[in-house]
């Protein structure tokens, strides 16, 4: 495919030629690699609902944050080849499973192939909506491709400040690229749809992972999103930040965020007015909410 020829389908702008073999920063070529297809049931609830998600997490990312919770997928460390043919089929399983949607799990790098499989999917039947679950890292071009395709984005906004960003991302950008990603994701979807369970069919959920010691970037964040769509889009905030143990050289991460630090965001968001969110309650980082990628339905 043209695209993958000289590569700039995310904010890198690698210009690598992954159809000859090449890999840019998402550590993949133009080949697919996915590392696990299976009913997921740890979304917000009006995607997962009860009967599960339809997870499909792609190996690889543009993003490569130092505190990556899928680390081994998103470094390109493991998943299996398939086609693109193979891709269209999944979807069509995951549809026969149940799955109330396609959740498309880190799939920049791959949106050419997730355009024709979506496209031949429901050719041959595919019905349920399709998630474009993103690091947020986006560039406007390559979402205007999606327009169509996708029903529901659901990206992270990750850091406002440039610095946070460029120590845990390499990417100072990251707050610009973002900002700009959601507006055309809004600008193609700009207002929620549910079905009559509750499961959303059209929409934009931001989702926000709090940080150790990063409220009040947080807070920031929160207030912009707000401030910029009030409820045109849900703002999920969470509190599942797990330490990786293969995490080094970062001694502030290496600490779960505390209830006063996730009850100060959560109240900066009340205090706003928000009212279409997401909070999490309990103990919710830990290791076995991270999806085992066995390869399952792939």
């Amino acid at each position: 495919m043209e695209a993958f020829e000289e590569c700039t389908l995310c904010p890198r702008n690698c210009h690598v030629n992954r159809m000859a073999g090449q890999i840019g920063y998402c550590k993949e070529s133009a080949e697919l690699v996915i590392a696990r297809a299976a009913l997921h049931m740890w979304e917000e609830p009006c995607i997962s609902g009860t009967e599960g998600s339809g997870a499909v997490f792609f190996s690889g990312c543009s993003v490569g944050c130092v505190f990556c919770q899928n680390a081994i997928i998103a470094t390109g460390k493991s998943g299996k080849r398939i086609t693109k043919e193979r891709l269209r089929d999944i979807f069509l399983e995951l549809q026969e499973k149940g799955a109330n949607n396609i959740n498309l799990v880190t799939p920049t790098h791959y949106v050419p192939h997730i355009i024709w499989a979506v496209t031949e999917a429901r050719k041959a039947g595919l019905q349920i909506p399709i998630i474009y679950n993103t690091s947020g890292y986006e560039k406007v071009e390559t979402l205007r491709q999606l327009e169509g395709i996708v029903d529901i984005y659901l990206p992270d906004m990750k850091y406002y400040d440039a610095e946070l960003a460029k120590k845990y991302s390499h990417a100072e950008n990251y707050f610009a690229c973002a900002a700009a990603a959601l507006a055309e994701m809004v600008r193609q979807i700009p207002m929620p749809k549910f079905d009559t369970r509750g499961i959303m069919q059209k929409g934009v959920i931001v989702r926000h992972l709090l940080l150790p010691g990063q409220k009040e970037d947080a807070k920031k964040i929160i207030t912009y999103l707000y401030q910029t769509y009030k409820d045109s889009v849900y703002i999920s905030i969470m509190n599942q930040y797990t330490p990786m143990k293969e995490l080094q050289g970062y001694p502030e991460l290496q600490r779960k965020v505390t209830t006063y630090e996730y009850n100060q965001v959560i109240n900066e968001a009340i205090e706003l007015g928000v009212q279409n969110g997401f909070m999490q309650e309990g103990a919710t980082s830990s290791e076995s909410f991270i999806p085992l990628f066995d390869y399952e339905g792939v």
